[in-house]
C-alpha cells in the first residue's frame, strides 16, 4: 500500500478509470473541485472514464443531478449506476411481477416502466429496497418490526452501501435496511459493488483499470473482487474509523481488503 500524493504519478499505467461518485467527486452538496480537475487531466491525457455509482436510481437521473451541481457535461459520458443494473432485471420481472418499494418517492425512476405493478407488502412477489422512508430516516427499530413477518419475500437492495455523508451527516442507505433483512432471515439480493456483474457493463476484463472510491465494503471490495488495482479515497465514508496509518491498516483488515494505493482525497 503506498501513500499518494498524486494522481498524476501513476495514471499512466491505466487505461480506464473507474471512479465513484458519492465520496469522491462530491459530499451530497458541493463538488471536489481537486477531484474534478484530476478528471479533467485525465481526460486531456486520453484516458477512459466511468462513473460508477450505488445510487438507487436510473443513470440519467444521477447525471441530472450532477449538472445541477455544476459538473460539466464533457465529464459525463459514461455513468453506470446500480440502479440502472436493477431496474434492466425488474422491468424483465426476474424476481416475479408486483413489488412493494421501500424508500422515498425520488427513487420512483427506477420502475417507471412497471409502476403498475407496485403492489402492497402484503401481496407483493418482492420487496424493492431503494432506501429508507423519508420520514423515517433514522428509525432502524421500526424497519426490524415492519419487516419481521415478510422474510419469506426475497428484498432486492439497489444500494449496497450501509451509509454515506451528506456533508457532515451520516445518512442510512439501502445496504442497512437489507442487512436488517438478512439479520430477521430473509434473502436479499444486491445490485451495484462489490459485486461483479455491475462492472461487466464497465470494462473489459483485459483493460488495464484503476478503480478510485471511498468505501471498503463497495468499492475497493469491488475491486478485489475482480483483482484489479485500486486507489481508495480516505477522506470519505470512514473518515471517523481512523486517525493515522497503522489505524488504516487495522481498518483494512477488519474490511478483508488489500488496498494499492490511498490518497486523502482525489487530486491530480
Amino acid at each position: 500500500m503506498k501513500k499518494l500524493e498524486h494522481l498524476s504519478e501513476i495514471y499512466s499505467s491505466y487505461d480506464i478509470f473507474v471512479i465513484d461518485l458519492w465520496g469522491v467527486m462530491h459530499n451530497g452538496i458541493k463538488l471536489n473541485e481537486k477531484a474534478i480537475e484530476a478528471v479533467d487531466q485525465l481526460k486531456k491525457n486520453s484516458k477512459k472514464i466511468v462513473f460508477l455509482s450505488n445510487a438507487p436510481r436510473p443513470s440519467t437521473k444521477v447525471v441530472d443531478f450532477l449538472l445541477k451541481m455544476k459538473m460539466n457535461k464533457k465529464y459525463l459520458s459514461n455513468v453506470m449506476t446500480s440502479g440502472e443494473a436493477a431496474m434492466y432485471a425488474i422491468n424483465d420481472n426476474k424476481f416475479g411481477k408486483t413489488f412493494f418499494h421501500l424508500g422515498p418517492p425520488r427513487d420512483a425512476a427506477i420502475f417507471d416502466k412497471v409502476k403498475e405493478n407496485k403492489s402492497t407488502i402484503d401481496k407483493c412477489d418482492f420487496i424493492l429496497c431503494t432506501g429508507l422512508f423519508d420520514e423515517r430516516e433514522t428509525e432502524l427499530d421500526w424497519y426490524k418490526k415492519f419487516l419481521k413477518d415478510h422474510v419469506s419475500k426475497k428484498l432486492i437492495c439497489t444500494n449496497p452501501d450501509l451509509t454515506v455523508h451528506r456533508g457532515d451527516k451520516e445518512e442510512y442507505c439501502a445496504g442497512y435496511i437489507a442487512k436488517i433483512f438478512e439479520d430477521l432471515g430473509g434473502k436479499a439480493i444486491y445490485y451495484g459493488k462489490p459485486y461483479k456483474e455491475i462492472y461487466k457493463m464497465c470494462f473489459k476484463e483485459n483493460e488495464k483499470v484503476l478503480a478510485i472510491g471511498d468505501n471498503l465494503r463497495t468499492d475497493i471490495k469491488g475491486a478485489n473482487n475482480l483483482n484489479k488495482d485500486c486507489l481508495f479515497i480516505s477522506d470519505g465514508v470512514h473518515r471517523d474509523e481512523f486517525d493515522n496509518n497503522s489505524e488504516l491498516e487495522k481498518l483494512l483488515d477488519k474490511y478483508k481488503v488489500k488496498v494499492d494505493f490511498f490518497q486523502k482525497e482525489l487530486q491530480w
